[in-house]
């Protein structure tokens, strides 16, 4: 399945979006537009349906519900996330999971959350309907979702299943050299690239070698000074990268991860997740230290893969080389314009001005980039600097 579309409400930046998703979406805007936070209302629904997780610590992990609540909510103060899920080729859910929730009020407990209603269609049929104002309901139970609890779940626990599969990956380099310190004091899951050496670790051997021969694959291409990228074990036991760096000696010298460079670490990341992730991928601009060369094939190497193994794979970008790839179509880009009123979301395709410069021939890109430009930019170099 993939999530076929997704509505939000007093959710950060956004006030109420209606939006579908495609099989491989691109989402695009100004900074702060608020790219990142809309991919962040499904990592929400993985962060309550993984284990250990839960609302009350999703909601905690963002600093309670008026950090989450959008600052253009008025006398609505509720936050709804409301998620349709099913085929890639149909427009007919097979599931539905609406929550609504509020703030609990001040004092110790005021980062909690309390639900105001839980709901779930299978078909378009109700198999759970939770309220507050339920006479099975009380403040404590309203504290938890159904979708988190395993006893409650039963009758649709394909869809916390589904939650719990989304990957989402923003590798920050720095973070995986420092991997092997991070290792003796922190468990907490990160998604910044701490425990991707943790993560390939507790991979068997045999699908941790057919990542690695798929990746030496790739890396012969886009990094052929590295050769033979492996996972290794140090005298202490902490997992390392390892590679042969090719240069003027016959032999060459061994490298390991300390000694690669930001845009291998990240290209690794990327690759491992987009092929061994086995639910929704959401990829935070993956451009970023990477050649252009490299960033203007990424998206025919996901519908590539996509072709192999079906998976949705959202991407935020700002890249003009990721939009001017001929192959992606109007309907999965999805444009963010900022506005008092919240954060709106179109599709290319529901924009008319922008829909036609693509029909004039134009690529995504040429037509996209500048109408995500902050107006008055052109003033920047203007600026009289005064020290």
């Amino acid at each position: 399945m993939i999530i076929q579309k997704l509505i939000l409400h007093n959710w950060k930046n956004f006030q109420n979006v209606e939006v579908s998703l495609s099989e491989r979406c691109f989402i695009i805007g100004a900074n702060a537009a608020g790219k990142s936070n809309l991919i962040d209302a499904l990592r929400f629904l993985r962060d309550i349906a993984k284990q250990s997780g839960g609302l009350q610590t999703a909601v905690e992990d963002r600093g309670g519900v008026t950090k989450i609540r959008c600052l253009a909510a008025r006398t609505s103060t509720n936050i709804v996330i409301d998620v349709e899920l099913g085929e890639p080729d149909s427009n007919i859910p097979t599931w539905r999971y609406k929550l609504d929730f509020a703030h609990v009020g001040g004092g110790i407990i005021k980062k909690q959350a309390t639900i105001l209603s839980e709901t779930v269609w299978h078909n378009k049929k109700v198999v759970l309907e939770r309220k507050k104002s339920s006479k099975d309901e009380d403040s404590e139970t309203l504290k938890y979702t159904h979708l988190e609890q395993i006893t409650a779940n039963r009758q649709f626990r394909e869809i916390q299943i589904f939650f719990q599969n989304i990957e989402y990956l923003n590798v920050v380099p720095q973070l995986i050299r420092e991997s092997g310190s991070y290792l003796q004091t922190q468990s907490k899951e990160d998604f910044y690239g701490r425990n991707f050496l943790e993560k390939l670790a507790k991979i068997n051997d045999r699908t941790r070698t057919a990542y690695f021969n798929r990746v030496n694959e790739i890396l012969k291409y886009a990094v052929p000074q590295l050769d033979k990228l492996q996972f290794i074990k140090d005298d202490n036991g902490i997992p390392h990268l390892e590679a042969r760096y090719v240069h003027w000696r016959a032999q060459g010298s061994k490298q390991q991860e300390m000694q690669f460079s930001d845009g291998t670490l990240r290209l690794i990341g990327f690759l491992f997740v987009l092929l061994y992730s086995s639910g929704i991928v959401l990829l935070e601009e993956p451009e970023i230290n990477l050649h252009a060369g490299i960033v203007k094939q990424l998206p025919e190497f996901i519908s590539k893969l996509q072709r192999y193994k079906s998976k949705q794979i959202i991407i935020t970008t700002h890249s003009y080389d990721i939009l001017s790839n001929e192959g992606i179509s109007t309907k999965e880009v999805l444009v963010l314009e900022p506005s008092k009123e919240g954060t709106i979301v179109k599709t290319v395709s529901e924009i008319p001005e922008i829909q036609r410069i693509v029909d004039a021939g134009f690529s995504i890109a040429d037509a996209t980039i500048s109408a995500t430009t902050p107006q008055g930019i052109g003033k920047f170099t203007q600026l009289t600097l005064n020290f």
